[in-house]
């Protein structure tokens, strides 16, 4: 299962990620809603934990926009706004749930638990050559072939897949991998990638999936 947790509150973002990592949740964190608003548009996500007083793009107005468009990913909002008037607001604009800070984790968890039972979609597999790569189950296969990545290798090599036919630069991988984490050096990138390239060549891979495009960044290779 994969969350994404739009919270902008630093202590209470690393918290709520290492105890949701702990229960083997998947836990993207974006510190704004803009931020938020593009991973959601690069990702599926089978809950979002949304903050409502955020920077660039508020909660609310984030929440409004995804059922706006057509995305029906429970929503659970995480707030200090505890009016009567204020969760009224919140649910009509489309959340499934409404939890007051401070909160009480065991409770949190239960609420979390509950949305996730509910309707689950699966996200579509990601197929390239003999590589598959499923999201709801996070695994992936080189000729029916398990390979063991990092969490981090998993991540650039699922932007790869979803945009199979585009050219991501430096800013456009650190953007979506790294989110509001201390963002890395072009060196580690190359690292990252190097490894991941290097266990698909051991699953059996006989050319490298993702290729060095000089002065522009990295792409799949293309299979003809």
């Amino acid at each position: 299962m994969k969350i994404l947790l739009v919270e902008d509150d630093d202590r209470i973002a690393k918290a709520l990620a290492e105890i949701l990592t702990d229960k083997d949740y998947i836990v993207d964190i974006a510190s704004d809603g803009q931020v938020g608003w593009e991973f959601i548009k690069s990702f599926p996500y089978n809950l979002i934990v949304l903050d409502l007083m955020l920077p660039r793009l508020d909660g609310l107005t984030l929440c409004r926009k995804l059922r706006q468009d057509g995305h029906s990913t429970p929503i659970l909002l995480l707030t200090a706004k505890d009016t009567i008037t204020d969760k009224v607001i919140g649910l009509d604009a489309g959340a499934d749930d409404y939890v007051v800070k401070p909160f009480d984790l065991q409770e949190l968890m239960a609420r979390i638990r509950a949305l996730l039972r509910r309707g689950i979609i699966l996200p579509p597999v990601f197929e390239w050559e003999n590589l598959r790569l499923d999201p709801s189950s996070c695994e992936v296969t080189y000729n029916r072939r398990p390979v063991y990545l990092t969490r981090k290798e998993y991540k650039i090599l699922e932007l790869f897949l979803r945009h199979n036919h585009q050219v991501l630069n430096r800013d456009e991988i650190l953007k979506y991998i790294w989110s509001s984490e201390e963002p890395p050096g072009e060196e580690t990138i190359k690292v990252h990638i190097r490894s991941l390239r290097q266990k698909l060549k051991s699953a059996g891979a006989t050319f490298d999936f993702i290729e060095t495009v000089y002065g522009l960044g990295y792409r799949l290779k293309q299979i003809f």
